[in-house]
């Protein structure tokens, strides 16, 4: 089966993805609901998550707004999320809420 994926030595396809050039974003975390002002990439399908401070995540279109109801998403970790793909929607933007401290979140897009 033809990868576009990275290959090792033996040709076994390497699950990684490059950072996307201009898709850095941050967004700031504070008590009131933030998102991201620039859209995700319609090609981009992963993004990875780094944050500061725990905090509440959702994702969606330009309007999407984050509550305490939302994922809980924990200060320290580093993590992938699909917001889209071939049979799903596209996510054009995340939306964060302090737990209980502000920081910063991180986004990088990935391809």
């Amino acid at each position: 089966m033809t990868t576009l994926l990275p290959q090792d030595q033996n040709d076994n396809p390497i699950p990684a993805l490059r950072l996307k050039s201009g898709g850095a974003h941050n967004i700031t975390v504070g008590a009131s609901s933030t998102r991201n002002a620039a859209p995700f990439s319609t090609e981009t399908r992963v993004v990875s998550l780094y944050t500061d401070a725990p905090v509440y995540i959702a994702f969606g279109n330009s309007s999407i707004t984050a509550t305490t109801s939302d994922h809980f998403f924990p200060a320290g970790i580093y993590y992938d999320v699909a917001i889209g793909g071939d049979h799903s929607a596209h996510y054009t933007h995340a939306a964060v809420l302090q737990v209980s401290s502000d920081g910063t979140l991180h986004i990088s897009e990935k391809e």
